[in-house]
């Protein structure tokens, strides 16, 4: 029902921009930019993602059969300087408006060469010229071979980008201004817990009053309104799916506590985060000592059974009252 939901939204609002003389994609767009705004993104990403993964692979082939392979032996070092053109330019553009916002100048070259590839906004508005013949037929194919070749290049880039940015700005710079950058992605690490019911309330409260940085997840609309209203970031998502899970990037989170009440549930959580994330530490709840062994065993960091620590605690709390009180026939 929910994916239902989505695609229902995103095809009213595509239907709505057209009937209103603009493009379907228009609608679409503005429908995914409300959703992205709201508790239900994430959750929004991880139903759309097979979607999105088909037609992405139609856009590229019906793009891709724009190009002329036969023109390329011709236009090859046109399209060339086009790339260069392109990486360049994105990368000086991007890294000044970074530099400027007053973050690192290490972090800022990095971002430039990051975000330096002709995307596939490139590819649409090229076919979209070429359908409408605004360019010429050659211009076109340069511009496409151009887009191409960027994205090639921008392989290289994105994998060797810290590389190529430490020389950009020197050795001792670059090892001075990396230290900040370091600071800034530990800060911006949050704890993930998946479930906000009253043991997920609970330790959102904990988490908050230590000045932890946390962000919690649950299924329930009503619990995520609440903890909203609470002043929690709380967002609607469900911690056992593994999309979900890529979609919010579980492997940098610094610890993921699971508080559902589904055995179920936490042991394909457990089960996923420990075969993908191995690093992050994973501390479970559990109903009782059977359900807490199938955690550990699934590769829980720590599974505390709830029944069982209630046990021994009443049970430590009547012994202490029945020995201060010998008298009592019971004891």
């Amino acid at each position: 029902m929910f994916t239902l939901a989505v695609l229902l939204v995103a095809l009213l609002a595509a239907w709505t921009t057209s009937h209103l003389g603009l493009s379907l994609a228009f609608g679409a767009f503005l429908a995914g930019m409300m959703l992205g705004e709201t508790e239900f993104r994430h959750q929004v990403e991880s139903s759309v993602r097979p979607f999105r993964d088909v037609l992405l692979g139609l856009f590229f082939i019906g793009i891709g059969m724009l190009i002329d392979p036969a023109a390329i032996p011709r236009i090859w070092h046109w399209s060339l300087l086009g790339a260069l053109l392109i990486l360049l330019s994105k990368t000086l553009l991007v890294a000044a408006m970074v530099r400027r916002s007053g973050i690192a100048s290490l972090t800022a070259w990095r971002t430039g060469l990051l975000l330096a590839v002709g995307g596939e906004f490139g590819f649409a508005l090229l076919a979209i010229a070429l359908d409408s013949n605004v360019i010429d037929v050659q211009l076109g194919q340069i511009a496409l071979t151009s887009v191409l070749f960027s994205m090639i290049a921008g392989a290289f880039l994105i994998r060797y980008n810290h590389a190529i940015a430490t020389r950009l700005l020197g050795a001792r710079r670059g090892e001075a201004e990396g230290m900040p950058e370091k600071l800034l992605d530990a800060q911006e690490q949050r704890v993930l817990i998946g479930g906000y019911g009253r043991v997920g309330h609970t330790v959102a409260v904990l988490l908050q009053s230590s000045g932890v940085p946390f962000m919690a997840f649950d299924t329930d609309p009503q619990r995520v309104a609440k903890g909203r209203a609470d002043g929690h970031q709380v967002l609607y998502g469900d911690i056992s799916d593994p999309e979900f899970l890529a979609a919010v990037h579980v492997e940098r989170a610094p610890l993921i506590l699971i508080t559902v009440d589904n055995s179920a549930t936490a042991l394909r959580a457990v089960t996923f985060l420990r075969s993908n994330c191995p690093q992050v530490p994973v501390i479970a709840r559990a109903r009782d000592l059977d359900s807490s062994a199938r955690l550990l065993d699934a590769g829980a960091t720590h599974a505390y059974p709830e029944a069982i620590e209630a046990s021994l605690r009443l049970g430590r709390l009547r012994c202490r009252y029945c020995m201060s009180r010998p008298k009592i026939s019971m004891c």
